[in-house]
């Protein structure tokens, strides 16, 4: 029996209405940070309200980390549960001043490192994947960069594909991606190189011609 999605819920009482409530009747408009810090607050006190902000918040972008580690949106979905419960009951320690969004990334790039050794000891399955189109499209369509990166992306090694995933997309330093993926500074800097290589290369061969990424810093 597949466990019950944690999704969040109608909530009576939003959190965000409550934070502006906390706020003095002339303070100027609460930013962002402050905004977190507060919600982190209430977090680390337990109040279901702001659980229930931080998955409505945040569910997008840790789900779609673990569809892009995973490749499969059934597996996606219970790490990503996964990744919100560790949350918070790692919240009584979590540090106010530091920013949510990258810590969860983290997190969720760590389980899916667990998920995908896990999934490497299963016996292989001698069907096809159903639920993974093909990537590589007998036409390259020059005008869709962003569909050509997606399917390029799907070639990439997993782990390639990870650290590129977190770096660009997700925003994580070199720091942040080594102790996700458990790999020393070093080696995350080689994968980041390699999985740009190899998308140049599969776009160029397709005919695409896209921006050049960043370079990475020394």
């Amino acid at each position: 029996m597949r466990k019950q999605r944690l999704v969040a819920g109608p909530d009576p009482h939003p959190l965000n209405a409550s934070l502006k409530e906390a706020a003095a009747p002339d303070d100027p408009a609460v930013d962002g940070a402050a905004e977190e810090r507060r919600a982190v607050s209430r977090l680390r006190s337990g109040d279901p309200g702001a659980a229930r902000w931080l998955i409505e918040t945040f569910q997008g972008v840790v789900l779609g980390v673990c569809l892009r580690m995973l490749g499969h949106r059934h597996d996606a979905e219970d790490v990503a549960q996964e990744v919100f419960l560790r949350a918070l009951r790692a919240m009584p320690g979590f540090d106010p001043e530091r920013p949510l969004r990258p810590w969860l990334v983290g997190i969720a790039a760590n389980r899916c490192r667990t998920a995908l050794a896990r999934r490497a000891r299963r016996p292989v399955s001698i069907e096809p994947p159903l639920d993974r189109p093909d990537p590589r499209p007998s036409q390259a369509d020059p005008d869709d960069l962003a569909g050509e990166l997606e399917r390029a992306l799907r070639l990439l090694r997993p782990e390639y594909r990870q650290v590129f995933s977190l770096y660009h997309e997700h925003g994580l330093d070199y720091d942040a991606i080594a102790k996700a993926v458990g790999r020393p500074v070093g080696t995350v800097k080689t994968w980041l190189h390699r999985a740009r290589g190899q998308l140049a290369r599969e776009l160029a061969q397709r005919g695409v011609d896209c921006p050049s990424t960043p370079a990475s810093e020394e």
